[in-house]
């Protein structure tokens, strides 16, 4: 599987966020271009933070067989896959300002290594897991603007 630790993945990704335009069309959900960059660079922010997240109740319940089943194969993410409340974002920004934001904070995974993140959702991760859910996050919401 595709992980966001192989520098050739990552420049992959980043190939395909230089390519987004503030025009390009969402082919499901509610968010615009702008909306979705800036829902990335915070995913990315709250990964690489290692801030700890209390997992919500429905998380403990479900979490690590949801995580299971997400990473189980190469399949992209499902359209309109839930979304943690502090991520979902409202508004419009400059497109090309949050596209650098979020191509920095990919560069980040070249030299970061994990410290026991928590995602508010699945839980405890492994690196090798994050490495994978990070870059089907990134692939999901390219896919969805076309790029």
């Amino acid at each position: 599987m595709q992980t966001i630790f192989d520098e050739a993945t990552r420049q992959a990704l980043i190939h395909r966020i230089s390519q987004l335009k503030a025009h390009n069309t969402r082919q499901w959900g509610k968010m615009n271009v702008y909306q979705m960059l800036k829902h990335c660079t915070l995913w990315e922010e709250m990964v690489q933070s290692n801030r700890p997240y209390k997992q919500v109740l429905l998380g403990r319940l479900f979490g690590r067989v949801a995580l299971r089943s997400m990473l189980k194969d190469e399949s992209p993410l499902r359209h309109n896959t839930p979304t943690i409340a502090e991520l979902k974002i409202t508004g419009n920004g400059d497109v090309e300002t949050q596209k650098a934001a979020w191509i920095e904070r990919l560069r980040v995974y070249a030299h970061w290594d994990i410290n026991g993140f928590a995602h508010p959702f699945f839980g405890k991760m492994t690196r090798e897991q994050v490495g994978y859910l990070a870059y089907k996050h990134c692939d999901h919401h390219l896919r969805q603007f076309n790029a």
